[in-house]
């Protein structure tokens, strides 16, 4: 079994444990109704009026896109794609998204790829003002937090998450693993400051689409295991942590038990 495979399904939840596909439709409480067990396929058929989540509910990227879903209240249906599941590399996903990877969410005829913009979209077809207002001030102090943690935060995953958690090549090479830690340590104490003088949520005294990727980069800070990482004492970001973990959506997509 694949490294990443054995890690997740370690966590105490089997996706997809039949070798097979089936989409389900999933509501804010995420109860699972399970159809008829087929071969994956994107031809395979959901009802038009439900938003089609493609990719591996284990996913970061995939797990922004779910609680938003919850947030909000938007029903949807989400077919698994990725790391041993069904391939992203064929043609028919290909053609969805040119760059084989996921989510992609398709919403009545629209594509759409890269999960920042997924979330803003949703937040904002749906009227959520509460979690991305209309003022491009207020947007853009929330959307550089997004992006911040899709950059400068992800880098530092790469040695720390996928090399020494994981053990991926090539990113598990010793210089590689204990530089991503140290960039991690700085970004996450970055994002500690920040809550101690402005919390106690990213964007203050309410809960906001920033918080979804920093919800989640701080899930995944508080789960790494690996013995190299010596995880500084950050008061405001483990606040943060038990406050996100207050909402049903983040105790279902983020601290479920996988980093």
């Amino acid at each position: 079994m694949h490294l990443i495979n054995q890690f997740y399904i370690g966590g105490g939840r089997s996706f997809n444990a039949a070798g097979t596909n089936q989409w389900i439709v999933l509501s804010m409480t995420e109860t699972l109704t399970p159809q008829k067990t087929t071969k994956a396929t994107l031809s395979l058929g959901a009802p038009a009026s439900l938003l089609r989540i493609l990719g591996r509910a284990n996913s970061f990227n995939v797990r922004k896109v779910l609680w938003v879903c919850d947030e909000i209240g938007i029903p949807f249906t989400r077919e698994d794609y990725g790391r041993g599941f069904a391939p992203t590399n064929t043609e028919e996903f290909l053609k969805l998204n040119l760059t084989g990877q996921v989510p992609v969410v398709i919403d009545g005829d629209r594509v759409m790829r890269e999960s920042n913009t997924i979330v803003r979209y949703l937040a904002a077809k749906h009227g959520a003002v509460h979690l991305l207002p209309n003022d491009p001030a207020a947007r853009q102090a929330i959307e550089e937090w997004m992006d911040w943690v899709a950059y400068d935060v992800t880098h530092a995953l790469r040695g720390a998450f996928l090399g020494g958690q994981l053990k991926e090549a090539p990113y598990d090479h010793p210089w590689y693993v204990a530089q991503g830690q140290k960039e991690l340590i700085h970004v996450m104490g970055l994002m500690n400051q920040h809550l101690a003088e402005n919390g106690p949520y990213i964007m203050g005294d309410h809960f906001t689409v920033a918080d979804i990727p920093c919800g989640l980069v701080t899930n995944r800070w508080f789960s790494l295991t690996h013995p190299d990482l010596k995880r500084p004492d950050y008061p405001a970001l483990s606040a943060y942590y038990e406050l996100m973990t207050e909402r049903p959506a983040f105790r279902k997509h983020g601290r479920n038990g996988f980093p």
